[in-house]
């Protein structure tokens, strides 16, 4: 229909400093594996902070790896101590994949931002830090997953603008008591899908 907006482009959203320091990580990641010179490290975090939008990051980080690659060998653990579960305050998917699953520890509140890629988040072997546990969530063309076992109180409630911020259904009859953890998914989907649904947490159970 003539004269008709048409929906805002989200590579042109504004980003924050959280973002451009991921970025850097991420360079820094890469410079330590060989990928790029020191050379290039310097031009590419000079680009990085001066980005202003989500367009101006793409070009910084499209030739390398989100993750080490397949041929990035784990650190050898300096000693037998257990080591603690990570701690994530955060999930960030640029143009990419983020996956937390298995023992993990999720702090009170956690932040999730992913624009035109995917976060999946597997809460069921996860540990909470609090007894009420908040996941705000910003998806721009992108995709969330958010999974909770039978005994988890989850409380669904966002905005879906041309697309759906919704719990689906569950996979596993719900098994809440009054001391059940609780968590309250938030947040925005623009033209994404963000789904909570509950399923079994069985012993040796991949991450589907």
């Amino acid at each position: 229909m003539a004269g008709e907006l048409e929906p805002p482009d989200p590579s042109l959203l504004r980003i924050s400093d959280t973002d451009r320091n991921h970025v850097a990580e991420v360079l820094r990641a890469a410079a330590g594996e060989g990928r790029i010179d020191l050379d290039e490290l310097d031009q590419r975090l000079e680009a990085t902070y001066a980005a202003k939008t989500y367009a101006d990051l793409v070009p910084i980080t499209i030739d390398l790896p989100e993750r080490p690659g397949p041929g990035a060998q784990p650190p050898v653990p300096r000693r037998a101590a257990p080591v603690p579960a990570a701690t994530h305050a955060r999930s960030f998917a640029l143009m990419s994949e983020c996956v937390r699953h298995g023992a993990w520890q999720v702090p009170e509140e956690h932040a999730v931002l992913a624009v035109m890629g995917s976060v999946r988040l597997d809460l069921r072997e996860a540990s909470f830090m609090a007894q009420e546990t908040t996941i705000r969530v910003g998806a721009v063309m992108a995709g969330v997953d958010v999974i909770v076992d039978e005994r988890t109180h989850v409380i669904v409630d966002g905005v879906g603008v041309m697309g759906e911020f919704t719990q689906g259904r569950d996979k596993v009859p719900a098994r809440v008591t009054p001391d059940s953890p609780v968590v309250r998914v938030k947040g925005l989907a623009l033209m994404s899908g963000v789904t909570v649904v509950r399923r079994a947490r069985e012993p040796g159970e991949p991450a589907d």
